[in-house]
């Protein structure tokens, strides 16, 4: 049994050190537990690679039995209680500036008034892909359109040992937004005018080439990005001032504080729907407080939005 809590520790983690960590032990004593369960089933099981550990098909076959089986007896031996009244716990979550403001007014009250110990702290979403921060810890929470990862989890594209969860919280739309005088606010908003027009990108990268680029080049189409920022309550500021046309969720145009002098009009083009998807890692899947945070943010999104249903967790 304890060799199956030390293999089961590191595939979550997908390193030693943090796994050893976890479990209370020493780094030595994990190699030492994995190198008795590789002799027992004649298996690597783990190789290392330079960014931590990679399972072998055996392994990745035999974690989700690992973790059943072990979660069935924990759930057996320690049945559920929690008081929220009494938590004392932090989360660190990571949101885009405007998802933020959508969500974190009604955490904050609920928090108030029923979770008196309980810390939120908000670390900058930086990427599309923000697995790398929930398998290195920085993060126990993810919120925001991840496309790539979100197909990949949704479509068992990953590997059986992902140690990612996800749930769908809502789906939006992408709108063209300007400034109520802009010249094309009261025209009908066409592919050519669309591109002869300047633009800015919200990147939280950098990076000025996005989604709504990647739909042009398939028409064969451009446009000019004049301008990258890497906030919603931003573009909104400069948008409202200038001539510059974005994109953004229509469910996050109220965050940026400019609803009174923007407009939003539909694209000349089709594009994908917006996935607002919440991650995290299996290290806390029955964190009891975990799920009610993720309880709470679900609910949030099914009472604000009303878009769909949430789906099942995977």
């Amino acid at each position: 049994m304890n060799l199956l809590r030390v293999f089961d520790a590191v595939m979550t983690e997908q390193n030693l050190t943090r796994a050893a960590s976890r479990l209370a032990m020493t780094q030595p004593a994990v190699s030492n537990a994995l190198k008795r369960l590789r002799d027992t089933l004649n298996d690597e099981l783990l190789i290392r690679t330079a960014h931590g550990v990679k399972p072998t098909q055996h392994a990745e076959e035999l974690w989700p039995v690992v973790r059943r089986a072990l979660t069935d007896l924990e759930t057996a031996i320690t049945p559920e209680t929690f008081d929220v009244s009494r938590a004392h716990t932090t989360f660190q979550m990571a949101m885009a500036d405007a998802t933020a403001a959508l969500w974190l007014p009604a955490l904050v009250r609920t928090i108030e008034r029923n979770a008196p110990q309980m810390n939120i702290r908000m670390v900058p979403l930086t990427t599309r892909d923000p697995r790398q921060m929930l398998l290195r810890g920085d993060v126990d929470l993810a919120v925001g359109f991840f496309p790539g990862v979100a197909a990949q989890l949704a479509g068992g594209q990953t590997t059986s040992a992902s140690p990612i969860h996800h749930e769908r919280l809502y789906t939006g739309e992408y709108v063209c937004v300007m400034h109520k005088n802009h010249p094309l606010a009261n025209q009908v908003l066409t592919l050519d005018n669309y591109c002869a027009s300047h633009h800015l990108l919200v990147s939280f990268s950098g990076r000025a080439h996005g989604l709504i680029d990647e739909t042009l080049a398939a028409m064969g189409r451009e446009r000019r990005i004049l301008l990258t920022v890497n906030q919603f309550f931003t573009a909104g500021r400069v948008v409202a001032s200038s001539d510059l046309l974005t994109v953004l969720p229509r469910h996050l145009i109220g965050a940026t504080g400019m609803t009174d002098v923007l407009v939003a009009r539909e694209l000349p083009f089709p594009t994908p729907a917006v996935h607002v998807d919440m991650l995290w890692h299996e290290r806390d899947a029955r964190n009891p407080a975990h799920k009610w945070l993720r309880g709470h943010l679900s609910e949030t999104a099914h009472e604000k939005f009303n878009l769909i249903d949430p789906e099942d967790e995977d």
